[in-house]
C-alpha cells in the first residue's frame, strides 16, 4: 500500500527538478555572450518506481511512479567537432604564420613599383647609356654616381629592413614559445581542479569550458591532440575526468611523452626553441619548473624534425633553422634567411663583374695623369675590396674614390681582348657602352645562368608565388575553420529564442507541480478534517 503523502512527495521532487531547470536555464541566459562557454542541459531521470521488488513487497497492480530527479547538469558539446577545430586551427596558425612573414617580405622588397630595387638599377644602366654618348660631361658622370648611391641605398634598406623583421620574428618565437608553455600550465592548474571535484560526484561543468578554451588556443600554436583521464572516486558518469594533451606531427602521430599528463598532475612538459647565431639550432620537449624553464629533457628535434602544424612552425621556418648538410656543416633553412643570401649573392655578383669592367677602363683623371690606376666603382663599406658575400648587401656602397671625383667613373678605354689599353682618350665613351651592356651578360649566379636582373625577377617571382599559395591556403584554413565553428555554435552556443522557450517550460512545470501539491493537499485536508464525522 502506497503511503499517503506519496502524491505529495511525487511532486516536491517535480518542483526542485524544475527549480533546477530553470536555475540551468538562467545560467546559460547569463553567458550567452562569455567566449567559449558551452550551454548546459539539466538531464531528468524517473526516479525508483514503488515498491521495490523484494520478497516482502506489498501486492499491487504494478509499479507506481515516483516522479523526477536531477541526474546530472552537462554540458552540450560534440568532441568530434572539438577534434576537426583544433586540427584545422593548427593549419591555419601556420599558413597564417607563414603567409604573415611573407607579406612583411613583400611590403619591404617593394615589387614591382617605381622605387623597387628592379627599377633602381634599370635607371642605373640608363645613365651608363647616357654617360656612354656624352663620356666628358661632369653632369652625366654625376648622375652615374647617384644612381650607382641609390642602387647602394636600395640593396642597403632591403637587407637591414629584412633583417630587422627577422629579428622581430625571433622574438616572437619566444613569445609564441612561452605562451604555449603558459597555457599548458594553466590547463594543467585545470586538471587538478577537475580531479579534486570530479569523485566527490560534481559535474564542473564551468572547469571544462575554461580547459577546453585554452586547448583552442594552444592548437592554433602548435598541433595537440587530447585524451580524457577518469578522476576516480564517485565520479560522475558524466564527468569528463583530467585531460593528456599531447603534441603530434603533421600526419597525426603523437609525440611521447605527452606535454600535459592527465594520469599525472603533477608533471608538465613544455617547448624550448634554442636560437643561436641567429638562426633555430634546436626544439627541446621536457620537463618545466615554475618559471616555465626546461629542467629534464625528454625530446630534442631540428627544425626539419619539427614536423607539425601550428603558429610556432609557421614562424621557425619564416626565422630561419640550421640543419646538417651533407658534407656535416651546418645547412641554414628559411624564408628570410634565403631572401638574405640570394640578396647578398646579387649584390655581391653585380658589385665585383661591374667592379671587373669598371678596373680595366680608364678615368679621365688616369687619361689627364696618363697613367692607368683601376678604381673600384663599388665597396665594401669600409672602401675594402669587395671580397666577403655573407651580408655583403648591407654593406655595399660607391667607393669612396668615385664619390669624392666623378672624373675617376672609367668610361673610356675598353679593353681589347680582356688586355687593360695602353692609353686612351677623353671622348671614348667604349668602357661605359661596355658598363651599360653588363645587364644583359649571364653569370653563374648561385648555380644558375643568367644575367642580374633575371636572377632578381627569378627571386621576387618565387616570393610572390610563395606568398600566393600561403593566403590561399589560409584562406581555406579559414574557411573551413569558419565552418566547424559555426557547427559548433549550433550544437554548444546559447540561443537566446531557446533558453527562453525552455525556461516557459520549466515554470508551467513548476507551477503544475505546485498546483499538484494544492490538490494533494486537498485531499488530506477532505481525509483528516472530512472523515469520520457522520452522526455526530
Amino acid at each position: 500500500m502506497t503511503s499517503t503523502f506519496h502524491a505529495l512527495e511525487t511532486a516536491r521532487r517535480a518542483m526542485t527538478t524544475q527549480q533546477y531547470a530553470l536555475h540551468t536555464t538562467g545560467h546559460n541566459i547569463a553567458n550567452a555572450n562569455t567566449p567559449g562557454y558551452t550551454r548546459q542541459r539539466v538531464n531528468f531521470e524517473q526516479t525508483q518506481g514503488f515498491p521495490t521488488p523484494s520478497v516482502n513487497s506489498p501486492m499491487m497492480p504494478g509499479q507506481l511512479g515516483t516522479g523526477v530527479q536531477a541526474g546530472s547538469v552537462q554540458r552540450v558539446r560534440e568532441s568530434f567537432l572539438d577534434l576537426q577545430f583544433r586540427e584545422e586551427s593548427s593549419k591555419f596558425g601556420y599558413w597564417a604564420g607563414r603567409f604573415e612573414s611573407l607579406q612583411r617580405m613583400e611590403d619591404i622588397m617593394n615589387e614591382p613599383s617605381e622605387h623597387g630595387l628592379a627599377n633602381t638599377i634599370d635607371r642605373f644602366w640608363q645613365s651608363l647609356q647616357d654617360l656612354a654618348v656624352n663620356p666628358e660631361d661632369a653632369g652625366a658622370r654625376s648622375v652615374v654616381v647617384q644612381r650607382g648611391e641609390a642602387v647602394a641605398d636600395t640593396f642597403r634598406y632591403a637587407h637591414d629592413s629584412l633583417s630587422a623583421l627577422r629579428r622581430d620574428i625571433g622574438h616572437e618565437i619566444g613569445e609564441v614559445q612561452n605562451e604555449v608553455n603558459s597555457l599548458l600550465q594553466q590547463i594543467n592548474d585545470l586538471n587538478k581542479k577537475i580531479g579534486e571535484t570530479e569523485p566527490h560526484g560534481y559535474v564542473p561543468n564551468d572547469l571544462y569550458d575554461e580547459r577546453d578554451r585554452l586547448v583552442d588556443r594552444l592548437s592554433g600554436l602548435v598541433s595537440v591532440q587530447t585524451e580524457n583521464v577518469r578522476s576516480g572516486g564517485k565520479a560522475s558518469p558524466v564527468a569528463e575526468g583530467r585531460m593528456t594533451v599531447y603534441l603530434v606531427d603533421n600526419s597525426g602521430n603523437r609525440i611521447n611523452p605527452p606535454l600535459v599528463n592527465g594520469s599525472d598532475p603533477n608533471l608538465v612538459n613544455g617547448i624550448n626553441v634554442t636560437q643561436t647565431n641567429g638562426v633555430v639550432d634546436k626544439i627541446q620537449v621536457g620537463e618545466l619548473n615554475d618559471r616555465n624553464e626546461i629542467v629534464t629533457l625528454h625530446e630534442e628535434f631540428n627544425g626539419d624534425e619539427f614536423k607539425t602544424f601550428g603558429k610556432l612552425k609557421g614562424l621557425i621556418e619564416a626565422y630561419g633553422y640550421a640543419v646538417p648538410g651533407a658534407d656535416g656543416n651546418l645547412v641554414v633553412k628559411g624564408i628570410y634567411p634565403e631572401m638574405l643570401s640570394d640578396l647578398d649573392i646579387m649584390a655581391f655578383t653585380f658589385a665585383s663583374e661591374f667592379n671587373k669592367i669598371h678596373e680595366s677602363g680608364w678615368s679621365l683623371s688616369e687619361i689627364n695623369s696618363g697613367q692607368h690606376v683601376g678604381y673600384q666603382f663599388f665597396s665594401d663599406t669600409n672602401n675594402g675590396a669587395v671580397v666577403n658575400v655573407e651580408g655583403y648587401a648591407s654593406r655595399i656602397r660607391v667607393s669612396d674614390e668615385i664619390r669624392q671625383s666623378p672624373d675617376n667613373i672609367a668610361a673610356s678605354g675598353a679593353p681589347v681582348n680582356g688586355q687593360v689599353r695602353n692609353e686612351a682618350f677623353a671622348g671614348d665613351g667604349s668602357n661605359a657602352v661596355l658598363l651599360a651592356n653588363m645587364k644583359d651578360v649571364r653569370f653563374n649566379i648561385n648555380g644558375a645562368t643568367t644575367n642580374i636582373q633575371g636572377f632578381y625577377r627569378s627571386v621576387i617571382g618565387e616570393m610572390a608565388v610563395d606568398t600566393a599559395e600561403a593566403a590561399r591556403r589560409q584562406g581555406n584554413s579559414q574557411t573551413l575553420l569558419t565552418s566547424i565553428q559555426m557547427r559548433k555554435d549550433s550544437v554548444s552556443s546559447v540561443s537566446l529564442d531557446e533558453e527562453l522557450t525552455n525556461m516557459i517550460q520549466f515554470q508551467h512545470a513548476y507551477n503544475a507541480a505546485a498546483r499538484n501539491i494544492t490538490l494533494v493537499d486537498e485531499m488530506l485536508d477532505r481525509i483528516i478534517n472530512g472523515m469520520g464525522i457522520v452522526g455526530r
